[in-house]
């Protein structure tokens, strides 16, 4: 493995100690924008603080690219991309939908990774050569995750955020796909990754996300069975326009129709 399950969840120990007791707490809420609305609380940075504490404590020449502190050594081979919540309008709206994401690259490429719910108790995590699930609780080995097996998208459940996200020919491109999948459904950010690679759901697409939106949950849904890129067929790594599905040939048939116009 190229990450002990143990140091995963410490990181995700670190950050739930910082983000749960904030949560459903009425806190300040920031804005990052001039014009629009991107929130930020004390909670998304103290828990990003906190991740960065742990990983340099044990790995002080890695790089790290964090949402809310920056970056450091972005030209080490070994590099720890964090969101310490994504998803914080739901975070600051009360529902227990955001998590906490922190994933390893290694010479550009994610090869672990972990998404945390602490108010769920729910940890989904790529070690390097497995991805698995757990919950607070709960008796056992982990599970191993599985996508699941569907090649149609008239059989595929979809989730994005949302549709409003999406301006001028990418807004066609993916209601062109919403038109013929099965069942489309919104919001969750992460979630929706996570339920992928869990079996749930067969597409999570979404348009300009960052590196940290996405370098933790690449390895996860890789090693679960299912394809992660960019709509250009280019490394998710890079983010920007982001299409996971859940076996290869879904994949390819989803991103046909978003290119397709």
């Amino acid at each position: 493995m190229i990450v002990e399950k143990s140091f995963l969840m410490q990181i995700a120990a670190a950050a739930a100690a910082e983000t749960l007791p904030r949560f459903r707490n009425a806190g300040a809420v920031d804005n990052k924008y001039a014009v629009g609305f991107d929130p930020v609380t004390e909670a998304d940075r103290e828990a990003e603080r906190a991740i960065r504490q742990v990983i340099r404590s044990a790995y002080p020449d890695h790089g790290i690219l964090g949402e809310e502190h920056g970056s450091e050594n972005l030209d080490h081979s070994h590099v720890w991309v964090i969101d310490p919540i994504d998803g914080t309008r739901a975070f600051i709206s009360g529902l227990p939908v955001w998590g906490t994401l922190v994933g390893l690259t290694i010479d550009g490429k994610a090869q672990a990774g972990l998404m945390s719910q602490p108010f769920t108790g729910e940890l989904f995590y790529c070690d390097g050569e497995g991805s698995f699930y757990e919950r607070a609780g709960d008796a056992g080995e982990p599970r191993r995750l599985k996508t699941r097996d569907t090649t149609a998208l008239a059989d595929a459940t979809l989730f994005t955020t949302t549709p409003a996200l999406y301006k001028a020919g990418k807004r066609l491109a993916y209601d062109r796909l919403e038109a013929v999948v099965r069942l489309p459904r919104y919001g969750v950010d992460c979630y929706a990754f996570a339920m992928v690679a869990a079996g749930f759901v067969d597409i999570a697409v979404e348009t300009g996300l960052q590196p940290y939106d996405i370098v933790a949950l690449i390895p996860i849904i890789e090693k679960a069975g299912g394809v992660v890129t960019r709509w250009d067929g280019g490394p998710a790594e890079t983010a920007g326009d982001i299409l996971a599905a859940a076996t290869p040939e879904l994949h390819r048939a989803a991103l046909d129709l978003l290119n397709s116009g």
